[in-house]
């Protein structure tokens, strides 16, 4: 007997299926474009150079030669692959080493690496959570968050983003429901580059006995004057029970962490499924991966560091006088601004961010562009991001294509 329902059938009729047929037919489609060269501030990409302003290679270290050279030594030594998760026989003494050096860098008492960033956020959320407790999320965090939260089978309470009434609210219920607390926040907000309010949401968490878990995904490797990321800005690294962060970014290579009190992290290594039930990362990557945290660690990463930071400054100043809706920086309570490596420029219509996508795309910049759902709908954005690798001539070229380009689409008069 046939089922009932094709379990198929959403496949050829969900909702974005016209849109993705049009916008493939007319070359417009911005996803799986290719690369063809190696990670940098101008990029080979399906037949000519473009201004690369679409890379999480924040530090541009990807091509730094003793990044590549601690990948090389790691593939001689230990070959392409472990064959085996962490748990079994995939822990090398390079996996320690990045662990310790983790914890020093982000001063905890311990860290734990993963094979992929989401892996460190599923299978910290998924096994710190169980079924009878809450967790508390703002609406924007990562969807690795998310999944986190629905491996674990935790009530949960989502917040408006960046909302503190709501989340106040949110603690309140949370309190009643008879589990444990937990609040998950983005430091860096990965579309819209904004940075959570980090201070009120920790007295908000202590006021309730709530513990509190940072994605510093985007913030470490870029904020803070040792690049530990937005709870060092902030200074409230000792009041934020876990920190997570990622080696795909920043950090040049592929991979994640989880940074926190030893107890917590000995428990996620012989509980956590995520990090049991999956194989261990290629030595090269837990190599790269060990070298760029030593270099931010140097006294070179200070000036990577700010760096980047200028860098993200100049293009965002430049996109304002320019006219484009760019979202602004947060500011201090000393006064000053605290610019991330994330400048998105808000376009509001889906097609109409595609089109003005594919119009830079052709002049030669290359950027990404965030449709609902990534975004809330109407804020269709296209999301720029920076490198410390990048000089002022790259951005200057950029900047005016933005500006040509912007006109002739109507995006600014």
């Amino acid at each position: 007997m046939p089922t009932a329902t094709d379990l198929f059938e959403k496949a050829r009729n969900h909702e974005r299926l016209e849109q993705l047929k049009a916008a493939r037919e007319h070359d417009l489609l911005p996803y799986f474009r290719l690369i063809e060269g190696e990670a940098g501030p101008v990029m080979e990409m399906e037949g000519r150079e473009r201004i690369m302003l679409g890379s999480n290679n924040y530090l541009g270290l990807t091509g730094d030669e003793r990044v590549k050279n601690a990948a090389r030594q790691a593939l001689e030594e230990y070959g392409t692959g472990l064959t085996g998760s962490r748990f079994l026989n995939g822990t090398t003494p390079l996996h320690l080493e990045l662990e310790r050096e983790l914890a020093e860098w982000m001063g905890t008492e311990d860290a734990l690496s993963f094979t992929t960033g989401y892996q460190a956020n599923l299978g910290t959320i998924g096994t710190i959570l169980q079924p009878g407790d809450t967790v508390i999320v703002d609406s924007g965090d990562h969807a690795s968050i998310m999944d986190g939260v629905a491996l674990a089978r935790a009530r949960i309470r989502p917040f408006r983003h960046n909302r503190l009434d709501k989340l106040e609210q949110m603690l309140e219920r949370g309190a009643e429901d008879g589990g444990g607390v937990l609040v998950v926040v983005d430091g860096v907000f990965s579309m819209e580059g904004d940075v959570c309010d980090l201070a009120p949401i920790v007295e908000l968490c202590k006021r309730f006995g709530a513990r509190l878990m940072v994605d510093e995904a985007h913030g470490v490797g870029v904020l803070g004057a040792r690049g530990a990321g937005v709870c060092e800005s902030f200074g409230l690294e000792d009041e934020v029970d876990l920190r997570m962060g990622t080696f795909s970014k920043s950090l040049a290579s592929c991979g994640g962490f989880i940074a926190g009190p030893a107890e917590v992290i000995d428990f996620l290594r012989i509980q956590s499924r995520p990090f049991m039930f999956t194989a261990s990362a290629v030595p090269a990557a837990v190599g790269a991966a060990l070298e760029a945290v030593r270099i931010c660690r140097s006294d070179e990463g200070p000036q990577l560091f700010a760096r980047v930071l200028e860098n993200a400054r100049s293009l965002n100043r430049g996109l304002h006088e320019l006219g484009f809706k760019v979202v602004d920086p947060r500011t201090m309570s000393d006064g000053s601004e605290l610019f991330t490596s994330i400048v998105p420029i808000v376009v509001g219509d889906d097609w109409e961010a595609v089109t003005f996508w594919k119009a830079l795309y052709d002049a030669g910049v290359y950027s990404n562009v965030a449709l609902y759902p990534a975004v809330p709908r109407g804020g269709a954005l296209l999301r720029t991001s920076v490198m410390a690798t990048h000089e002022r001539e790259h951005l200057d070229r950029a900047l005016e294509v933005f500006e040509r380009v912007g006109r002739e689409a109507g995006v600014i008069s």
